[in-house]
């Protein structure tokens, strides 16, 4: 049986007159949006969206953590605003804390909640309401809209646009129902600077393609990859290299499970025994951990490898066995620019922050206290 994505590509001519008519109605909506026909929130903050054109394993959340763990690097408080995909709070905005619960939170702002302690975590499918609450309370700096590019109730600074290899190539415009874009390819006109997640290799191929696609619109493009740094354990603080060559079940339930397979191949050195996929943001029950114990045993494994965004979703139903990598972050390359991610984000916060105050000094409106005094003299100096 032919895949979801194959079908996809064989019905694509009957599907494309859909695609394009989708993509006319998201150019309306923006529309409404720009002239104010919809009505915008706009906070008293530097505010930054980080999202994607299409839908699926582009490093959205591990984006939007680096640029929390930057803030508390400069000392400044950090808010980020997320839907949070399968969440079930009793109430909305909720605060997400590392003691909350998957169910509650959802993965992704739990995951998110837990690496960046010193961040605020807000979970509302109604963003500005929290947004709102976050800016009445604690006064951030620095605003993060998670999966925000089409989320347009929210006045942003700045749209931070991932792409996938993918985007550029075979999914180039091809919009709902036809593909896995959200919008077409002029609304990539909005981005301030596009973030692609990839390896060096990929990257230097795709060169002549982004200079093709994406040279025109005059916003740098910078290559990013998660790296795995180790592995340790779901339940515990204990840290290793690797499995000592030892058998290995490996458990994913995110949007690329083939993309987890060849991170754990490649750090290794050997693949997995057996692999076992669940849903994107599968909300693991008593019943999944004893398959998950079950198959690793049959396929005589003592450990069982998942993702970060699984291991918080295991938690306590993890047992002794089940490991996940520690990942970081590594931005390598670039295009259309001669600085790295890390300092042109830094030089263009400062500038987005002065703009941003003069912007609101023309409306009456007053900045948050942390906006209005600024980063850093390590960020002056920038």
């Amino acid at each position: 049986m032919a895949s979801p994505t194959e079908m996809q590509r064989r019905l694509r001519p009957v599907l494309s007159p859909f695609g394009y008519a989708f993509g006319l109605i998201m150019r309306l909506r923006r529309y409404l949006y720009e002239t104010g026909r919809l009505p915008r929130w706009t906070a008293p903050c530097l505010t930054v969206s980080v999202g994607n054109i299409g839908w699926g394993g582009s490093g959205k959340t591990p984006l939007a953590g680096w640029l929390l763990g930057w803030a508390a690097q400069k000392g400044l408080q950090a808010a980020l605003l997320t839907r949070g995909y399968g969440a079930r709070p009793e109430k909305y905005p909720y605060l997400v804390g590392a003691e909350s619960l998957a169910e509650e939170a959802g993965d992704e702002p739990l995951l998110l909640a837990r690496e960046n302690p010193g961040a605020r975590v807000l979970v509302d499918p109604r963003r500005r309401r929290a947004g709102a609450l976050a800016c009445r309370l604690y006064n951030p700096a620095l605003l993060v809209l998670d999966d925000g590019f089409q989320h347009l109730a929210v006045e942003r600074d700045l749209d931070l646009v991932l792409l996938r290899p993918r985007d550029l190539l075979s999914q180039w415009n091809q919009v709902i129902p036809a593909g896995t874009w959200r919008e077409g390819a002029e609304a990539l006109s909005r981005a301030g600077a596009f973030v692609l997640k990839s390896r060096k290799t990929t990257f230097d191929k795709l060169r002549p393609v982004m200079e093709k696609r994406l040279g025109a619109l005059g916003r740098p493009v910078f290559q990013f990859s998660l790296v795995p740094r180790g592995i340790r354990r779901v339940l515990g603080r204990e840290w290793a290299n690797d499995f000592d060559g030892a058998r290995y079940l490996l458990v994913s339930g995110v949007a690329d499970p083939s993309q987890v397979k060849r991170t754990a191949r490649r750090y290794f050195g050997y693949p997995p025994e057996r692999c076992m996929e669940f849903p994107d943001h599968h909300m693991f029950t008593k019943n999944d951990a004893d398959d998950i114990l079950a198959e690793a045993r049959s396929a005589g494994c003592e450990a069982v490898l998942c993702t970060p965004k699984d291991a918080v979703k295991l938690g306590p139903l993890a047992g002794a066995g089940f490991w996940t990598f520690d990942l970081e972050l590594v931005f390598g390359q670039s295009m259309f620019t001669a600085s790295n991610f890390d300092v042109w984000w830094t030089r263009r916060y400062e500038a987005l922050r002065l703009k941003k105050m003069d912007l609101l000094a023309e409306r009456g409106l007053a900045p948050a206290p942390g906006a209005e005094e600024g980063a850093s003299d390590e960020q002056e100096k920038e």
